[in-house]
């Protein structure tokens, strides 16, 4: 059996280590060490770490992936498979396996390298996006791609939504891509960087919505920053989230709400909100939250 050591952080990343361990020996799971929750000093594992535990395999949390060069060299690596792990890796470990390190990148390469492919194919209005199997280099999302799989963006998708099934599709590729790499059968070919793209990281100011924008532009900031940070506004200077809205045809006077429903006039046309979240309070269905709320037809919500 071949030597692989799998990298990884996020919830993105346990479908596919799931997966791989159905077939191959993982012979260590490395992911970012337990970081202290907002509240109190509590410490919280990453999700890869509790699926690590799980899955009764050894774990590694180096705050530093150097730390633990000497570990890595007398495995004796054959290939590295590495999923938003949250961490550059130097050249001297890069060197360290035979095939490889393999890297699942969210996004068609070279479009959208960087932290945050899911959230920016949205917030762009895109209609297509898929994940790139890529060999690791020294620069960022840069290296030599040997097989990308692409999905529609669909309407009622959000970065939630979308991050579950790009996972998924890697998961039912992961087997595929790691035999021919394995095998000496894959074709990794360089990406264009005459049309590489950035995604840079999520800024929580970006959710403020700005009520003059084109309703299409609102809603993908709502569903592309869902769940966090959100698009959100500022009302009486208490702070509301929108989880969930839709398009609508009518519109008036930019922030202005048009009916019962909280439909909201934009720059062009409006949104209706389906699901939403006062500040300090659990989500509501816009229902529910209408039948204590001040924000009724004929408010006009402003851009502060």
């Amino acid at each position: 059996m071949p030597n692989i050591v799998f990298m990884g952080t996020p919830q993105f990343a346990v479908p596919i280590l799931k997966k791989i361990v159905e077939k191959y020996k993982i012979n260590s799971v490395f992911t970012q060490p337990p970081s202290k929750s907002n509240r109190g000093q509590m410490l919280t594992k990453s999700p890869i770490h509790i699926c690590a535990e799980e899955l009764n395999l050894e774990i590694k949390t180096p705050k530093k992936i150097d730390e633990e060069f000497k570990y890595l060299k007398e495995v004796n690596l054959d290939l590295v498979i590495v999923v938003a792990y949250g961490q550059l890796i130097p050249k001297k470990i890069l060197a360290l396996s035979k095939k490889g390190f393999l890297n699942i990148h969210a996004s068609l390469l070279p479009k959208w390298r960087g932290a945050a492919p899911i959230q920016r194919s949205i917030l762009n209005n895109e209609k297509m996006t898929g994940i790139s199997f890529m060999k690791i280099n020294e620069k960022l999302d840069s290296g030599p791609v040997c097989n990308k799989y692409s999905i529609d963006i669909l309407g009622q998708d959000n970065a939630q939504t979308l991050s579950e099934k790009l996972s998924n599709l890697s998961a039912n590729k992961i087997f595929e891509n790691m035999r021919k790499i394995l095998n000496d059968q894959a074709t990794f070919e360089d990406q264009d960087e005459k049309v590489a793209t950035y995604a840079k990281k999520i800024n929580k100011h970006e959710g403020k919505i700005n009520w003059k924008e084109d309703a299409h532009l609102i809603l993908a900031k709502i569903n592309g920053l869902y769940p966090q940070p959100g698009g959100w506004f500022n009302h009486e200077n208490i702070r509301y989230k929108i989880l969930k809205a839709v398009f609508s045809e009518n519109d008036k006077k930019p922030g202005e709400i048009l009916d019962d429903k909280l439909t909201i006039s934009c720059g062009s046309k409006s949104i209706k909100v389906i699901k939403i979240q006062r500040e300090g309070k659990k989500p509501q269905s816009v229902e529910d939250f209408l039948l204590g709320s001040k924000l009724k037809k004929g408010v006009i919500l402003s851009n502060d």
